[in-house]
């Protein structure tokens, strides 16, 4: 079992996600998805978790403060374990925050994922999604086609898409992710524990490339 700190970063609809959780069974490790740290928190009512979930009913951006708070508390559950974060960070402030965490408990991040992908094959992969409204089906009209078209397998309502799937969308959180993530990758980079792997391909591929490329 490996006692690795690894983070994992990468442009919306690269399958990071997916990666992450594949990765860290692989290694043995413990999966931090930041979504799922704030909503155990809100939960549980934990005293950081009410006071995230007063910005979340306003519809607030958690603050950076408090979601360090929240990835501490996790951390200090797990012991020695070794884990691997994603979804945080995704700016300079709070990059530099999760380092300045880290060394007051005298732990690192021993490496970066950076999963890369180009962003025309993310747009056409999200806005291809479809999914079915009543059962909660996804289809992708590239990978994985209805096999009557615009009609869901299981239940046989219209497909549709949601509106975070839409093109303006898309392109807008590609945006986002150029100008406020990608100066993070180069922070990794220039540090000089950042792995880059191609996004595109077989998932499972993917996964055996970035444990190639961890060794």
């Amino acid at each position: 079992m490996s006692k690795e700190h690894l983070l994992i970063i990468g442009p919306p609809g690269s399958g990071k996600g997916t990666q992450a959780v594949r990765v860290a069974s692989e290694l043995g490790i413990v999966h931090l998805s930041t979504g799922d740290i704030l909503r155990e928190a809100v939960k549980n009512g934990t005293e950081l978790g009410a006071k995230a979930k007063d910005y979340m009913e306003k519809g607030a951006l958690v603050p950076d403060e408090l979601m360090l708070g929240l990835i501490g508390d996790e951390l200090d559950r797990l012991g020695d374990s070794g884990w691997i974060l994603d979804g945080f960070p995704r700016t300079m402030p709070q990059a530099e925050a999760l380092d300045g965490m880290l060394d007051e408990r005298r732990e690192r991040i021993d490496r970066v994922i950076l999963v890369d992908l180009d962003f025309e094959v993310i747009v056409k992969r999200i806005t291809s999604r479809r999914v079915c409204p009543v059962c909660g089906a996804v289809y992708n009209l590239e990978t994985l086609k209805p096999k009557v078209d615009g009609k869901c397998d299981k239940c046989g309502a219209d497909l549709v898409i949601r509106p975070d799937d839409r093109e303006e969308t898309v392109r807008h959180r590609l945006d986002v992710y150029k100008e406020q993530t990608e100066p993070v990758i180069d922070f990794y980079r220039k540090k000089g524990n950042l792995v880059a792997v191609n996004g595109e391909g077989k998932i499972e591929e993917i996964t055996a490339e970035i444990i190639r490329a961890l060794k």
